[in-house]
């Protein structure tokens, strides 16, 4: 499980950093102590910033996801959401485990199929699909969520052509988020269950999905709920194969300790940040983890006292869960090479530091917001007495191109050349918006897996 070094706690008044101490899988704090030499020269080599991924840790993830579901009482698939991580070695790792993907559109298709994932294992979710698309889905027996009834029109008219019989999921809007833009209202669900049943020789309805923002056990276990109701329905109805219901991701990552984070809220002000910049919503770092999260939604209460888990085994029904991050927790950290260090400490109390790279490889940037675990300084040099506080600037021509808005406290002041590690960054974060802005190339993936009886760490390039 991961672990976290202590931390200075601030000091009163703020002058101090907030340390938000990030947790460490024991495979990233051995790399991390051992290995530092190694994570250096793949740096200078492949470039920065480099992501090093971890699939053990991927896999870890799916066995301890794997027994929170059959512990809560759970008949689940899990599918990986491949947006989360546009990495091959996650997909590899997921075709060994048995495990499906959840693809967005044709490329992540493709590349599931290309790792060894077979195409029944395989959901679609894209909002809209159009018929190319479609085509292949048919093609190779995938599970198909179907926000629409002209699009599942369509959809049956490929599958006619084809001679085959499509698999769908209707994505259904749900009471608590009835504004979404994904999805059926409650009309055109009743209008797509009937036209299931008419086009029975083309298309199969095997269940309902949804698409839900935020990470409440609750919102998450009464949308599973109506969604249980809609398969019964569906069954009166003329479609015996409605069974599945898709919860979707929504599975929180545990970033930092919850006593860290709670500290943090109650003292976070618009100074401790580049600018005085003022952040209105956060990630929950210091939340559930995702088992916690599982055993509260498969445990709430639904129709009275019987829990969600209970109903769904008593009408045969199988829950489909598409988690992403919650996957890649502790699956991956970003290294970014110190370019340089703007010390602004007599007039403005902290330096900037500049780094090789941008904050298009810190995803959170494109919610509006700032990634708050602390990066670590990868040094073998000892620490100081006196904290070095400093925001991370990246290296383009934007004023706005912050890898860290926040004043981090160093245990030493940070020198050109330094390496500094984003842990914990394979989820969302790392290379959902990165860009080649300025010409630059993106940034590259280096695989590693630690050795056995204590040889040395194997990489290899993503991909290859």
């Amino acid at each position: 499980m991961p672990s976290s070094p202590s931390a200075p706690a601030p000091s009163a008044g703020g002058a101090r950093p907030f340390a938000l101490t990030a947790l460490r899988h024991p495979v990233v704090s051995t790399l991390l102590a051992d290995h530092r030499d190694l994570l250096a020269d793949l740096s200078e080599g492949l470039g920065s910033p480099l992501h090093v991924m971890l699939p053990e840790v991927f896999e870890e993830n799916v066995a301890r996801l794997r027994q929170a579901l059959a512990a809560a009482g759970a008949d689940a698939d899990i599918l990986f959401a491949k947006k989360a991580n546009k990495a091959d070695c996650f997909v590899r790792s997921a075709a060994a485990l048995g495990i499906g993907i959840d693809a967005s559109g044709a490329p992540e298709l493709v590349k599931a199929l290309a790792g060894g994932v077979p195409g029944h294992r395989i959901g679609i979710s894209g909002p809209e699909k159009d018929d190319a698309l479609h085509a292949l889905v048919v093609q190779h027996d995938c599970l198909v969520a179907v926000d629409s009834v002209s699009e599942l029109r369509r959809l049956a008219a490929t599958a006619r052509r084809a001679g085959r019989r499509a698999r769908v999921l209707l994505r259904s809007r749900t009471a608590v988020q009835p504004g979404s833009r994904f999805g059926l209202s409650a009309a055109e669900r009743e209008a797509a269950v009937g036209l299931c049943a008419e086009l029975a020789d083309h298309v199969a309805l095997h269940g309902f999905s949804f698409h839900l923002a935020g990470y409440g056990a609750e919102e998450r276990a009464t949308a599973a709920n109506e969604m249980i109701e809609h398969c019964l329905d569906a069954r009166r109805r003329g479609s015996p194969t409605a069974q599945l219901v898709d919860i979707g991701g929504g599975l929180p990552v545990r970033y930092v300790e919850p006593r860290l984070w709670q500290g943090f809220v109650e003292q976070d002000e618009p100074s401790q940040y580049h600018g005085a910049r003022d952040f209105q919503d956060f990630y929950p770092y210091g939340g559930r983890t995702a088992s916690q999260a599982v055993r509260a939604i498969m445990a709430h209460p639904v129709d009275g006292a019987e829990r969600l888990s209970g109903k769904a085994r008593r009408h045969g029904i199988r829950f489909v869960v598409e988690p992403g991050r919650a996957l890649l927790d502790q699956a991956g950290f970003t290294l970014f090479r110190v370019q340089q260090v703007d010390d602004r400490r007599d007039a403005d109390g902290y330096a900037i530091v500049t780094v090789a790279g941008s904050s298009f490889s810190l995803s959170e940037q494109w919610f509006g917001s700032d990634y708050l675990p602390d990066p670590l300084l990868m040094s073998a040099e000892p620490v100081g007495d006196e904290l070095f506080p400093a925001c991370v600037a990246g290296s383009t021509c934007l004023e706005s191109d912050m890898v860290t808005w926040r004043k981090i406290g160093f245990p030493r002041p940070v020198r050109r050349g330094d390496h500094l590690v984003y842990l914990n960054t394979a989820g969302y974060q790392m290379d959902s918006n990165e860009s080649p802005f300025h010409d630059a190339a993106l940034p590259l993936k280096a695989v590693l897996r630690l050795g056995d009886g204590g040889t040395p760490p194997r990489w290899r390039l993503d991909g290859v």
